[in-house]
Order: C-alpha cells, then structure tokens, then sequence
C-alpha cells in the first residue's frame, strides 16, 4: 500500500454513525454525494475545509450505532484517506473495508491539523510535527489487495464476476 498523508482531523470517542453521516440523508438518490453532507451536523465546516487525503484521528469505539455502510462511503467520498482510531465498532471496521477506506487501530498523539504521514506497509504513523511515531499490526496481503481495490465489490467487479 502505498503511503498516505495528510491533515488531522481530531474526533474523541463512541462517534457514531449518525454523526458521520445523518440518517436524513440516506436516499437513495444521494449515493454518490454523500460525501457533502459529512459531519454534517456536528461540524458543520467539515466539508467545507477537508482537503483529500485528511486522515482522522479519533478516541475509541469509532463509527459505533448503526450498521450502515454509507458512513465511511461518506468519508471516502469527502476525501479522507484513513481512519485511525483506538478501536472502532466491528460492523464500521468492515464497512471501511468493503468500501475502500482504510482502517487502522492504533492510539496516536495528534492534534487537529497536525500533518502526519502512514507508512501502511511498515506499520507506522509519524506525526510530523511532533516527530513520535506509532506502530500498528499490518493487514494481511487480501485486505490490502481489497483495500487498495477501492473495496469488496470494486474487487469482485475487477474480477469480473459482478456485471455492475
């Protein structure tokens, strides 16, 4: 994988689905621009001011509530690369990978907007402006194939066995 970088974006613990993504906006006709309504109502400026390739940096338990998979097609779409967080709910996790959004587990010391840099296949996150890095258990080979693909059905539609 290769690496990624960005601005940080800081959110604390038990974020949940309705936060990253209202349920007011889950029609089917907004599928391909979820990414404009992100954070919508608990940071209003997200939107407007996330730049592609911002990486978040949240507390425990992120993306917690329902089991949607548009919350992290939402972020994917707003243009954030990563989401590291100290845990994240298992339905959340899943989706990220079914979509194409990385998800890493790992407690980082950041601040909102440092700039820091992941090295996926070493295992690493540095905080640029700290200079502290961070180590996290790599994913085995078929979730970075998946990851790298844009996600399971990206995946299975490069494999040719979904004529989508």
């Amino acid at each position: 994988m290769d690496q990624m970088k960005g601005r940080v974006w800081k959110f604390g613990d038990h974020v949940d689905t309705d936060q990253i993504i209202p349920a007011e906006r889950l029609t089917s006709d907004n599928t391909d621009r979820l990414g404009l309504f992100a954070f919508g109502k608990i940071r209003p400026d997200f939107v407007k001011t996330v730049k592609a390739g911002d990486i978040i940096v949240a507390g425990r338990n992120f993306g917690c509530g329902s089991s949607r998979e548009h919350a992290p097609r939402a972020l994917k779409q707003a243009g954030v690369s990563c989401v590291v967080a100290e845990s994240f709910a298992r339905i959340f996790f899943r989706n990220s990978i079914n979509v194409g959004l990385l998800p890493i587990e790992c407690k980082v010391d950041a601040d909102e907007g440092d700039p820091i840099r992941i090295q996926p296949d070493e295992g690493t996150i540095v905080n640029e402006s700290t200079g502290k890095t961070f180590k996290f258990r790599q994913y085995p080979p078929f979730i970075k194939d998946l990851i790298e693909s844009g996600g399971l059905m990206a995946k299975i539609r490069e494999k040719g066995r979904c004529s989508r």
